[in-house]
């Protein structure tokens, strides 16, 4: 009986799906978990810690937690992989000069046991400044098609605007279940 409660419970969709939001520091992270929020730009200070929202898409419930990407607080990620079903990586897209780092950082939460199971949505942020690096470039650069044991997709987009993010979720919902 609490079987088939469960399974008609999961078909109402309002089991929580537990999304990690990491990125180098000024990449855009909490402006993008409060435009999913409030659909609207909320001014941020650099995140020490994390922010914690629950964002719900098509009654698909997701549990967000924005972790800081300054350099001193990268080493504490791994604290907030447990049970994650979802990597959300923001890469500036006009900060070239640390895209080594981010590739770093993304190879090394790839690698990580509690991530084994998690999709990896990128999101190219910032497409709207001249000189941008495309989404291409980016998957390029961080070798996107290597990845074989991670479902991925890589989506541009510009976090004070909006646009772009919610492709980017629909590809998560499309993510539920499949794996």
């Amino acid at each position: 009986m609490g079987l088939v409660f469960a399974k008609l419970w999961s078909l109402f969709g309002n089991q929580e799906h537990k999304v990690i939001i990491v990125g180098l520091d000024n990449a855009g992270k909490t402006t993008i978990l409060y435009q999913f929020l409030m659909n609207e730009v909320v001014h941020t200070s650099p995140t020490i810690g994390s922010n914690v929202e629950e964002i719900v898409v098509k009654n698909t419930h997701f549990l967000m937690w924005d972790i800081g990407g300054q350099e001193s607080l990268r080493s504490s990620w791994n604290t907030y992989y447990s049970n994650t079903e979802f990597i959300i990586l923001v890469v500036d897209s006009i900060d070239r000069e640390r895209l080594s780092i981010t590739k770093e950082e993304l190879y090394r939460m790839l690698a990580h046991e509690d991530l084994r199971k998690a999709a990896v949505l990128i999101f190219a942020n910032k497409q709207d400044m001249k000189g941008c690096m495309t989404a291409a470039e980016i998957s390029t650069y961080l070798t996107l098609s290597s990845i074989k044991d991670h479902p991925w997709h890589i989506q541009s987009c510009c976090a004070l605007t909006g646009e772009g993010l919610c492709q980017g979720l629909e590809w998560m919902t499309s993510r539920i279940g499949v794996r």
